[in-house]
């Protein structure tokens, strides 16, 4: 019997053998990779690094200065305006949410609300620059100026380069928007949105700084 049953285990000529196939440990190559930091990204991350250190020299010379003298304002000069400044810093601040908002929804391949955040952004934005404007006339008018001595140079290149950076983040919003309305961002793809809402956070975050070191101090 045992001679039967090993050339019953015994397979027959010609017939199929199976194998078995491991499985190969090696990642393959067609797979994706997995996407990296955007250039867009890299580079505003290192324009940001810039303009930290461009305000904090300016903060620092201005309370260098502000040291320096017996009365700060001095006593012949017009008075900042607190309470609208107040409200305008609200609207600032909001305008960092609303950005917020856009992100997110790019993220979630909303491009209806993305371009509405964006819009609304890029609205409140306009209404902060048309505000302090409106309060650097009345300023003006009353004889606060850059001539008026070392109170009215440094309130200017505070507020006015902040002023600066708030307009060119509102240049760069409206050219996200613009593509954002041609449908030019997706959930993998928004690298020009993360770049506009890390300029615009930072500069929704100096300006409470400046508010209360100019307006409160």
């Amino acid at each position: 019997m045992a001679p039967q049953a090993d050339a019953a285990r015994r397979p027959r000529a010609g017939a199929p053998q199976l194998r078995l196939i491991r499985p190969s440990r090696r990642p393959s190559r067609s797979s994706p990779s997995q996407p990296g930091i955007p250039n867009a990204v890299i580079g505003i991350l290192v324009f940001l690094g810039a303009e930290t250190m461009l305000f904090a020299g300016l903060v620092s010379a201005y309370i260098v200065l502000r040291a320096g003298t017996v009365a700060w304002p001095p006593p012949d000069q017009p008075r900042l305006p607190t309470a609208v400044t107040a409200v305008n810093t609200l609207i600032l601040l909001c305008s960092g949410w609303t950005m917020w908002r856009a992100q997110r929804a790019v993220r979630g391949d909303a491009v209806a609300d993305l371009r509405r955040w964006l819009a609304v952004t890029a609205g409140l934005g306009g209404v902060f620059l048309v505000v302090q404007g409106s309060e650097w006339v009345r300023l003006l008018r009353y004889g606060l100026t850059v001539a008026s001595g070392i109170y009215g140079g440094t309130f200017y290149a505070l507020i006015g380069c902040h002023g600066l950076h708030v307009l060119g983040g509102l240049v760069v919003l409206l050219a996200v928007l613009r593509g954002a309305v041609h449908g030019r961002y997706t959930a993998r793809n928004h690298g020009a949105v993360t770049a506009s809402q890390l300029y615009w956070l930072f500069v929704v975050g100096v300006w409470p700084v400046l508010y209360v070191l100019l307006y409160l101090a």
